[in-house]
């Protein structure tokens, strides 16, 4: 009794996560895209890139000021 509620139970499951009964059942497909998942990947790299950047060049040019200072001052 126990084998066989278990040899149902699986085979309900296994029809459930089915896609293509799914398909099949609700009359519709099942698209499987992740070209959209690459393209924020890009972004977010390439906005972290820019805010690296952004706070480099701040320091540089601080830093670069002063030189031009320091020389400025000793001519």
């Amino acid at each position: 009794m126990a084998r066989e509620l278990m040899m149902r139970s699986a085979a309900f499951l296994s029809s459930v996560v089915d896609n293509k009964n799914l398909e099949d059942r609700a009359g519709f497909t099942v698209i499987s895209d992740s070209s959209g998942v690459t393209a924020i990947e890009y972004g977010l790299i390439a906005g972290l890139i820019a805010i690296a950047a952004v706070a480099v060049m701040g320091t540089v040019g601080t830093d670069l000021s002063t030189v031009f200072n320091t020389v400025s001052t000793a001519m």
